[in-house]
């Protein structure tokens, strides 16, 4: 078979697309403006929130939000430090201090009772992610914070489409974060959004992402120092055409999903992806594999070393925010987080879009089987 390259992502662009964007770029108007505003109306309602405002990435969401809620030097932030994506780097980029916590060993999601340990009279906020697609524990979070009288923060930008207790992710925090840039199911290229029903919150998020021409002179604006963070009309375009057919896009990754539940069960002690009891719907933001204890964080480097050698691009999932070089001069160390590290020691991320084939599954899936048994570790992994 063609074993060309398979790549981790690939957009799934329609000619339509292409042609609505080819049109936006005829326009007067590339920046920010009507095509962002109409995609923010139709984001809102998609997910049931009063207002989206659309943003140049996740991080940048997620620190504006912070900024709106008036987090920043001196303040504590409890986060994760378990994800593909990095949004929360934007604590930092706040100047407060992000305090990690550990997470539940089979749904990859902030612990609640991990995060209430972590809490003092710094902390102003938890951030909690929907790890890969997985809503987190949202009930138990916001009693937390209730409790303790903080901002809950809600990280959607791996899982939109995923439903709790019959709810869509991004219906649940203060304020919850989106990101649209590779490999969500809805990517543009780059960009995000912030929801929230919170007409404060919303327009506070408006004056620090950017100033319309018309009001650079204004007063009262010019008391803000907006951060020339929005989205082009360009990629709202493309994200606005992606959202209004986002069922399909979503169907079209469960169908891959399905084929890769199918062969990678012929490994040898395999386990079902965990859903929690919770959840209703998990639309999984790339496919990870989770290998047994029998591995090592060096065997799976070798296994991804053995699929590069196939043309078959695959990743390790997470590299855990705490172990990275900035954090340590906040005292982050090596094993502080033990189910973070164990987790991300073992996951790896396998190709996972609209454009594979059944064949083409069961050839990933097939080199990863045979680049186990090289590597010595035998054939037992979990999903």
């Amino acid at each position: 078979m063609d074993t060309t390259f398979f790549a981790l992502n690939d957009p799934d662009i329609l000619q339509s697309d292409l042609d609505a964007v080819a049109e936006t770029l005829c326009s007067p108007r590339l920046s920010m403006g009507v095509r962002v505003e109409e995609f923010e109306q139709e984001f809102a309602a998609f997910i049931g929130r009063k207002h989206a405002v659309a943003v140049g990435s996740g991080t940048l969401g997620l620190l504006l939000a912070l900024r709106a809620m008036g987090i920043g030097p001196g303040d504590e932030v409890v986060a994760p430090s378990h994800s593909y994506r990095e949004i929360t780097h934007a604590i930092a980029l706040s100047g407060a201090k992000p305090v990690f916590a550990d997470i539940d060993y089979w749904a990859g999601t902030l612990a609640p009772d991990k995060a209430a340990a972590k809490i003092t009279d710094k902390t102003r906020a938890i951030v909690a992610g929907n790890s890969n697609g997985h809503p987190a524990a949202w009930d138990e979070l916001r009693a937390l914070a209730t409790s303790h009288g903080l901002s809950l923060l809600e990280d959607s930008s791996e899982a939109i489409g995923s439903t709790y207790k019959g709810r869509p992710v991004g219906s649940f925090g203060d304020c919850a974060v989106f990101d649209f840039s590779q490999p969500g199911a809805l990517a543009c290229g780059e960009g995000g959004m912030v929801v929230t029903d919170n007409d404060d919150t919303a327009s506070m998020l408006r004056r620090l992402r950017a100033r319309k021409p018309q009001e650079r002179s204004s007063v009262v604006l010019g008391g803000f120092l907006p951060l020339q963070a929005g989205m082009s009309d360009i990629a709202a375009t493309l994200g606005l055409a992606q959202l209004r057919r986002i069922e399909l896009l979503l169907a079209r990754r469960k169908r891959v999903e399905r084929w890769y539940d199918e062969y990678v069960a012929a490994f040898e002690g395999i386990k079902p992806p965990y859903i929690a009891p919770d959840v209703e719907n998990v639309h999984w933001f790339t496919f990870v594999v989770h290998l047994g204890t029998r591995f090592s964080r060096s065997s799976r480097d070798a296994i991804i070393e053995d699929l590069e050698k196939e043309k078959i691009e695959a990743q390790p999932y997470s590299a855990p925010l705490h172990l990275q070089r900035f954090y340590f001069d906040l005292g982050c160390r090596k094993g502080d987080l033990f189910v973070t590290e164990k987790v991300a020691d073992r996951a790896v991320s396998l190709p996972f879009h609209a454009h594979l084939s059944e064949e083409q599954i069961a050839f990933i899936v097939g080199t990863m089987k045979d680049a186990s048994i090289n590597i010595g570790a035998g054939t037992a992994i979990y999903l």
